[in-house]
């Protein structure tokens, strides 16, 4: 009788934990883009910051629907004045923002051998800080400036990279491949905007490229109340 008691059990346990297992498999995915507006991007909001001294077309190529972007570790900065590493950036023109909750989307691609290096941005803090977000990539692991580790493995894939930046809640999220990743706390600042490329950091390789498509900028819509 105990038998058939702890067999019943069983089966209704698993008939639960089945039941349970399909709807998380059927629950609809929600896209990170999904309530916010996209806003239409053309190469005038496109501003490449490169080596001062070196022509566009020497660290930045766009073929095919693909940014190229490359720098070396012994570049000069983006100007004559800067003080900062080498980089060669797209820094998105035409959208900073101070409110609300604005989105970066883009897939990216990290070839073997980059290493030590910001891959993108969300510019702007206070306090002494110039960002409330930089994602940075040491041998193939991308990170969150230097830690937490975000994702490992991400050299010679192709990889869409969503980051929502809630400037109200100070709050950043980053997806990659529609997933979140890893949520933190925003810095603060009156202004900013996204880049993405290639910016050198401590322990940086000699030679640094990242590409990128579809390279798109969203906010997220209000709803408006039926008076």
């Amino acid at each position: 009788m105990a038998y058939l008691v702890l067999v019943g059990l069983l089966r209704l346990s698993l008939i639960q934990l089945i039941i349970s297992y399909q709807a998380v498999a059927w629950r609809p995915i929600i896209h990170p883009t999904t309530g916010f507006n996209s806003f239409p991007l053309n190469q005038s909001n496109l501003v490449i910051q490169r080596p001062y001294d070196v022509p566009e077309n020497e660290r930045y190529s766009f073929s095919n629907g693909v940014h190229k972007l490359w720098v070396y570790s012994t570049d000069k900065a983006h100007s004559p004045t800067s003080k900062t590493n080498p980089r060669t950036e797209i820094r998105i023109h035409g959208y900073d923002y101070s409110s609300g909750v604005w989105q970066f989307e883009a897939k990216g691609f990290v070839p073997r051998g980059t290493s030590g290096v910001c891959i993108m941005q969300v510019f702007g803090a206070r306090g002494g800080r110039a960002t409330t977000l930089m994602l940075t990539l040491y041998n193939g692991t991308i990170s969150y400036y230097r830690a937490p580790v975000i994702v490992p493995n991400i050299y010679d894939r192709w990889f869409r990279l969503n980051v929502i930046h809630d400037v109200d809640a100070s709050q950043v999220k980053v997806y990659i491949d529609g997933v979140l990743m890893h949520k933190a706390p925003g810095h603060g600042g009156a202004s900013h905007y996204f880049k993405c490329g290639v910016y050198a950091q401590n322990d940086d390789s000699y030679y640094m490229e990242s590409r990128w498509k579809g390279i798109k900028v969203f906010k997220k819509l209000k709803l408006e109340l039926n008076p």
